[in-house]
Parts: structure tokens; C-alpha cells; sequence
């Protein structure tokens, strides 16, 4: 490999990496060769370096690497900057222009699986790795600076200079004078993925007899059809399924339904809030037929959930609205084959995939999620028992699988419906509005053992015309369970294109997740507006606008202040959104350019008057 080692005083760490197997090392300063001969043992160090093989090359710009190596002789695999410093009394604003002019020459000469390793004295980077850490504004925001030319801090460890040999530390103020180290820091930077391409992308799927295709929502396009659910993949959320599936069916016969279920519905869904729907238009010329809708019924294009006069105009062949959505749930397909009879009693049939749903902004809300639902067809009376036995079995297969990650058993428990208190998470608060709850389950795991609602117990009597049988389903939320046992903070994360995430679960094995983009920088802009009188302000309308504008970059969004103006009775509205990503470098240009696309989104889709 590559190795440059960039500012050197008297080049004594680049003669302590010198020598190593399959290294060939590029050490460079700033200085001309007589300035940096002068250096107290610096003379030394040049030899040693030039006697292994290295190359030894002065008055390098470490902002203008590309002009100093020739095309073919310019891409590095590691880069070290250490202690780096504008020289004599230079505060920190010129010491950071000198980082981002330092990040950006970087690009031009990192290979692709590259590093940047950066030593800094302690509370110059400005991350809580610094003990102590210096205010924010007087630090050097080397992470900020970093994400700026696309790099993420993926690693930070104590620069310990003890164990380099021969190693020691000058240029203190642009003199041949020691500095204090103790308590230094290594930054290592690595290649953040690109930004998201928001070209216009097209689905298919069957809806009921015909084959149609539509333009998927811009917030989802990078989540279609990912796979994570098939055979091959290795994604945790799959892992958890397969061995929650492997539990249920030492204790029952277990049929997986898993395979072309629709990813559109028809109609409007009972006790659903409209804003909570990804509603869809079919490209031009491809909107079925009313017939071919009706006679479609018995494929899963309508069903019963959505309200019987919708149902009974079907079954009449009466025209059918031509509303379409992405399916929020996937009780409907178990409804529709309970409808058919096809429902073998004491059988569990298990249905998987992802569903979409409009949410407010958090790190466990989000838009689209793999749901796992399991239905059980069970004998009149015996139903709290089977619930029972349920629970206990999904239980048993979350210890096994938390003790394994971690050797921590979690806190799981079933708690009644009807005790649920403001706490419920959206997904827990979208299930109730679909009625019929039962219990919640909850899961919790250090350092959080409060958890959250993963999933929701429910009892349908009347879904089978037989006195005899009674239908009891379990809704579980993989996604959060993934979170949840593996440790992984913002559900963004389970969606990265970046394969370091997968790397950490080879062969789906799970783990518990360590983030390869640590202490990302977080920027905070207010925007304030008048909503018109009378009117009320769809807040998951604007927090889903949000998720569109920023790539899903916005990880908060909070209210700050709300009067109304006397006499006109308009209502004016203050909200922070706080710009954040979790796996990709995101810099203070770009955020404040996507919250002027907010602005301007905003005033033309939610019918706002900006402030």
C-alpha cells in the first residue's frame, strides 16, 4: 500500500513506519530541504527513510496534492496529517480553513478504500471523544469540515506517541520545539457514500389480474425493492424473521405467504388518517377497468377492511373510486384468504413485507418497514391460551437471539390495550387506529430498558362464519426488533447503501452494530410561517415533505413557538429542523441549500406564508 504522510517536522514517525512489509511510504513537509535539514534530528530521519526505499519529497502543499505527483503515482491508500497547524499564533477559524482546504485536496489523491488519519491535540476536534471538550465555535469542527469534501470520522482512538519508536514531536508555533500530547487523538476519515440520485423511478406490481406500473413517491425511491426478505440476502431484518419463524414452528405448523402480495390497494381504509397513506397514480393509460377491478376482488385487490360499501359495490360490479396506495398493513391479505376458506385451523400462516406508512420524524419512526404477520385460526375459548403460547414462544426466540448478540437478556412484556398510555410509538399508534388490539408487545434492551411497542396482539372473532373458530393475529415490526438487538440507533441505518452495514452481519449472523460514521455533525435551521385562518397545519405533511427534500436527512423536526395576530386571526408557526445523517458525510453548505428547498417546497405545497 500507499502510505503519505503529509506536514512532518523532523521526520521521525514517517522513519518509524519505514521499512514495513508491503509499504511504500511518501513522506513530505511543508518546508524546503535545507529548512527541514535544520531540524534537530531530522537529518537522521531522512536518511533512515531514504536507505528503506521511501521517497522524501519537501515544500508540499497539503492543500494542493494533486500538483505534486504525477497522474500515475497519485492515489494513496492511507494519508497521515499529524498535528496539523497554519503556524505562529493561528486561532482556530484559520486552522480550520486549513482542514477543509487540507479534506478537499484529499479527494483528488485518496483511493477508493483509503484513510485519512488526522492526530490533533486534545480538544481541537471538537467531538465528545475530547476529554475535556471545548465549546463548539472554539474547536476546531474537524468532522463538519471533513463531511464537506465527503468524508466521515468512521474511527478515534488516543494518539499514543509513547509507542512509536524514535518517534518525537517539534514544530511547536513553526519552532523546533516540542508540544504537550497527552490526551491527542488519532481521526481516522474514510469515503462517505455518494448522495442520493432522485431520478424518477418506475414500479411494477400485479393489481388483481393486471400488471401496472407507477412512479414511486421520491421518499421511498431508494427503498423499493430492496430484497431484504430474500433467500439470499443477509440483511438482520431477515435473519430475525427466518428465526422467528424456525421458533413458531417447533410449537405449530407454519405455512409461509410471503410471495406476490401486492404492493397497491384500492379503496380507503377504515379508522386510517388520510395524510397516513402514500397515495398513488398509475402511469398514463394503465388504470385497470372497472370490471377487471371487480372481478379482481378475489385477488386482493379490494377487501372487506376497507368498509363494506366499498366491498358490496364490487360484488356488484357498481363503479369502483380509482384510488390506489401503497399498502400501509398486511391484514388485508390474510382477510382475503380467510374469505376464501382457504384457512386450515391450528395452522400458523405467516405473512412478510414491506409496508408504507406517512410518519413524523424520530429515529424509530419510519415511512416503510418489513412487517411479519402471523394469523392463527384457533377453537372458540382456547384463544387467550394460544395468545398465550404465542407470546411465550416469541419470547423465548428474542432471549435466545438478544443472550447471543450481546449475552444480555431483554425486557420483553405483553401489556393490555387498554392501559397504553402517550408513550406508544407511531407504530403501536397506527395499529390502534386499525382496531382490534389486544395487547402490545414490548421489547427492551440496554442501556434503553423501557424499549418500545415492536408489535400488537389481536383477537377477530367475527372474521370466520364458523361459531367454532376463532382468528388471532400477532403484527411485528422486524425492523425495530432489528434495531432493538443489534444496537443500531436510527432506523435510517438499516436502509444504507454503504456495505460496511452488511459487512458486520456476514452470513446474516447477528451482532451487535458498531456505526462506521461516528459523531456526525448536526446543523440547525428555524423557519417560521403564517397558516391561513380556519385552516389547520398538517404537520405529517410537512414533516414528510421534509424526508422528500432532504434525502431523509432531517432527523428532527420540533415546534418552537404558535400565536395567532390579533384581529386577523391568522396562526404563525415556528419549527427547528435539525439536518443529520447517520451514515454519509453531510456538509453546513449542503444542509442550508436543502432548507431553502424546504422553504421554497413548503410555500408551494403546503399552502404556507413564509416569515
Amino acid at each position: 500500500r500507499r502510505v503519505l504522510l503529509l506536514g512532518e517536522g523532523n521526520f521521525s514517525f514517517s522513519a518509524a513506519l519505514s521499512g514495513a512489509p508491503g509499504t511504500h511510504v511518501v513522506a513530505t513537509c511543508y518546508e524546503s530541504e535545507q529548512e527541514a535539514g535544520g531540524r534537530g534530528g531530522a537529518a537522521r530521519s531522512i536518511r533512515r527513510l531514504r536507505d528503506s526505499g521511501a521517497e522524501v519529497v519537501f515544500s508540499v502543499d497539503c492543500t494542493k496534492l494533486k500538483e505534486h505527483f504525477l497522474l500515475g503515482n497519485r492515489e494513496f491508500d492511507r494519508i497521515y496529517f499529524n498535528f496539523p497547524h497554519c503556524g505562529r499564533k493561528a486561532g482556530v477559524v484559520k486552522n480550520r480553513q486549513l482542514l477543509a482546504r487540507f479534506f478537499h485536496s484529499c479527494a483528488e489523491v485518496l483511493a477508493q478504500e483509503g484513510e485519512i488519519h488526522v492526530a490533533l491535540c486534545n480538544g481541537q476536534g471538537g467531538t465528545p471523544a475530547d476529554q475535556p471538550r471545548r465549546e463548539w465555535h472554539n474547536s476546531w469542527q474537524i468532522v463538519a469540515v471533513a463531511a464537506g469534501a465527503g468524508f466521515i470520522l468512521s474511527d478515534v482512538h488516543p494518539f499514543k506517541a509513547e509507542t512509536i519508536e524514535g518517534y518525537k514531536c517539534t514544530g511547536y508555533r513553526s519552532q523546533d520545539k516540542s508540544f504537550c500530547v497527552e490526551g491527542a487523538l488519532n481521526h481516522i476519515f474514510t469515503w462517505s457514500t455518494a448522495p442520493l440520485c432522485f431520478t424518477p423511478v418506475s414500479c411494477e406490481t400485479q393489481l388483481g389480474s393486471q400488471n401496472v406500473s407507477f412512479q414511486v413517491p421520491q421518499v421511498l425511491m431508494d427503498k423499493m425493492n430492496r430484497g431484504f426478505l430474500e433467500v439470499n440476502s443477509g440483511h438482520p431484518v431477515r435473519t430475525i424473521k427466518e428465526k422467528l419463524s424456525a421458533g413458531l414452528n417447533q410449537a405449530f405448523p407454519l405455512q409461509n405467504i410471503s410471495s406476490c402480495l401486492p404492493l397497491l390497494h384500492q379503496g380507503h381504509p377504515d379508522g386510517v388518517c388520510h395524510s397516513s397513506i402514500f397515495w398513488i397514480t398509475l402511469s398514463p393509460g394503465e388504470a385497470p377497468s372497472t370490471e377487471k377491478t371487480s372481478q379482481g376482488l378475489a385477488d386482493a385487490v379490494l377487501f372487506s377492511h376497507f368498509g363494506q360499501d366499498t366491498d358490496r359495490n364490487a360484488q356488484e360490479g357498481c363503479s369502483v373510486p380509482q384510488q390506489f396506495y401503497l399498502r400501509p398493513f398486511l391484514l388485508p391479505h390474510a382477510q382475503a384468504i380467510i374469505k376464501k376458506g382457504d384457512f386450515p385451523p391450528g395452522t400458523l400462516q405467516v405473512f412478510s413485507g414491506p409496508v408504507f406508512r406517512k410518519c413524523r420524524i424520530s429515529p424509530h419512526s419510519m415511512p416503510v418497514f418489513h412487517e411479519m404477520l402471523i394469523v392463527l385460526a384457533v377453537s372458540r375459548g382456547t384463544e387467550n391460551s394460544c395468545i398465550q403460547m404465542l407470546v411465550e414462544n416469541i419470547k423465548t426466540t428474542l432471549n435466545s437471539l438478544q443472550q447471543g448478540i450481546s449475552g444480555v437478556k431483554p425486557s420483553i412484556s405483553l401489556q393490555e390495550a387498554t392501559s397504553f398510555g402517550t408513550e406508544l410509538n407511531d407504530f403501536a399508534a397506527f395499529e390502534w387506529q386499525l382496531g382490534g388490539v389486544q395487547h402490545f408487545l414490548w421489547v427492551g434492551t440496554d442501556p434503553d430498558p423501557s424499549g418500545c411497542c415492536v408489535g400488537v396482539i389481536r383477537t377477530a372473532p367475527d372474521e370466520l362464519k364458523s361459531h367454532e373458530l376463532v382468528v388471532v393475529s400477532a403484527s411485528l415490526n422486524l425492523d425495530l426488533l432489528a434495531m432493538l438487538l443489534c444496537g443500531i440507533s436510527d432506523w435510517r441505518m438499516l436502509w444504507t447503501s454503504d456495505r460496511r452495514f452488511l459487512r458486520q452481519f456476514p452470513e446474516g449472523e447477528l451482532r451487535l452494530f458498531k456505526s462506521f460514521s461516528l459523531y456526525p455533525p448536526s446543523y440547525v435551521h428555524d423557519v417560521s410561517f403564517w397558516v391561513p385562518p380556519g385552516e389547520e397545519f398538517d404537520e405529517v405533511a410537512f414533516h414528510t415533505l421534509a424526508r422528500r427534500v432532504s434525502g431523509e436527512m432531517v432527523i428532527s423536526i420540533q415546534l418552537r413557538d404558535s400565536f395567532q395576530q390579533p384581529g386577523t386571526g391568522r396562526r404563525s408557526l415556528c419549527y427547528r429542523v435539525t439536518f443529520q445523517s447517520c451514515d454519509r458525510a453531510l456538509g453546513c453548505r449542503e444542509a442550508a441549500e436543502m432548507q431553502l428547498h424546504l422553504r421554497e417546497e413548503m410555500q408551494q405545497h403546503l399552502g404556507v406564508t413564509l416569515r
